[in-house]
């Protein structure tokens, strides 16, 4: 059975990466529970949700299993000014013209997917739209802001993570887009619990010390809802325009209307409506079943004084063993072709 001397043995190798300092020689360790070898952490370091925290977890998640644990649940908070002052922290550096200083000159275009409820398709959406940007030679970034439901990796077959060096995150490029998502920095799924204040706090991290290119559009991928993400990027990027996406169906265009709400109050402009899932197309006879209903995407779309950019039908992308992206639709399957169509009228409307 797993002891705490064991696990706090495991940390005296891992360094707090501001101070230089192993986390046990700062004093980090501010709770330590151990149930059935699964190991809870809360940590105190000099700067939480930066990139050097991310390497951090993966450090202390690996030193932790390598001493018997099954999985590692870890929490963040700061560590007293008085300690880092008496261990010799630094200030962080200018890092020059961020992606959101782009945004505000209009050289960088937001695009927010968003949708009321969970499993629309949004995850999806974003990837396609991102996929199909690309392929008409933008330059195209992804956020998977989904914080507790990340999937866009996966959706896309990524399987390395991102660099890190210094205090900069070098975003992971497939398919000519740049993607960084959360899911990047979990070792094997294991939990790391993020409250309201972290959450906005890892979002900044993530405008302010990626290293992206010159983008035309960064696409984010909303958790669905309105809930603190959702908030701060209304109040981080006061220019992003939104896309939102629903079900034929009654329920999710009504809940689907509150974020739409919520976008016009803090004047973000919606571009439109992908209704998705919209019908189920027989290979055979080629007719059309509404499965989920019909009208979700007309109503939502008269409520926000908005319009349908697209209807995407019920399939599954042609899979390619040697460049495997399970959500990813070619331009030559009828799906990936709506996608393409999407991205012209996002393309016309945006003006980039």
């Amino acid at each position: 059975m797993l002891t705490e001397e064991q696990v706090l043995d495991a940390l005296k190798s891992v360094q707090e990466p501001h101070l230089g300092k192993s986390l046990t020689e700062l004093g980090s360790v501010k709770e330590l529970k151990i149930k059935d070898n699964l190991v809870s952490l809360k940590l105190a370091i000099a700067q939480p949700g930066t990139a050097e925290q991310m390497q951090l977890q993966q450090a202390v998640v690996s030193a932790v299993k390598g001493a018997g644990a099954e999985s590692v649940g870890l929490r963040f908070e700061q560590l007293p000014e008085e300690v880092i002052a008496q261990h010799g922290g630094a200030g962080e550096e200018d890092e020059g013209e961020t992606i959101l200083d782009r945004a505000k000159n209009g050289k960088t275009s937001f695009i927010a997917v968003t949708s009321g409820k969970g499993g629309v398709g949004k995850s999806t959406v974003s990837v396609n739209l991102a996929v199909s940007l690309a392929k008409k030679g933008k330059k195209v970034g992804i956020i998977d802001a989904d914080i507790y439901g990340f999937s866009v990796p996966d959706m896309m077959g990524i399987e390395e993570r991102p660099k890190v060096v210094g205090q900069r995150i070098y975003p992971v490029n497939r398919f000519d887009v740049q993607v960084i998502s959360m899911g990047f920095f979990v070792e094997d799924n294991s939990p790391i619990i993020w409250r309201g204040p972290m959450l906005g706090k890892m979002l900044n991290n993530f405008f302010n010390e990626v290293e992206w290119d010159d983008l035309d559009y960064l696409v984010l991928d909303l958790p669905p809802g309105t809930g603190d993400v959702a908030l701060d990027i209304h109040s981080m990027i006061p220019q992003c325009k939104e896309i939102l996406v629903t079900t034929p169906h009654a329920t999710a265009a009504f809940v689907a209307a509150r974020a739409g709400a919520m976008a016009l109050k803090t004047e973000h402009e919606i571009l439109g409506i992908v209704e998705n899932m919209a019908y189920f197309e027989s290979k055979l006879t080629g007719e059309k079943e509404y499965v989920f209903g019909t009208g979700g995407g007309e109503k939502l779309a008269e409520v926000l004084d908005s319009e349908i950019l697209a209807k995407v039908p019920l399939g599954q992308p042609d899979i390619d063993e040697e460049n495997f992206a399970p959500s990813v639709y070619d331009d030559s399957h009828q799906i990936g072709q709506i996608y393409s169509e999407l991205a012209d009228k996002v393309i016309n409307k945006v003006g980039k």
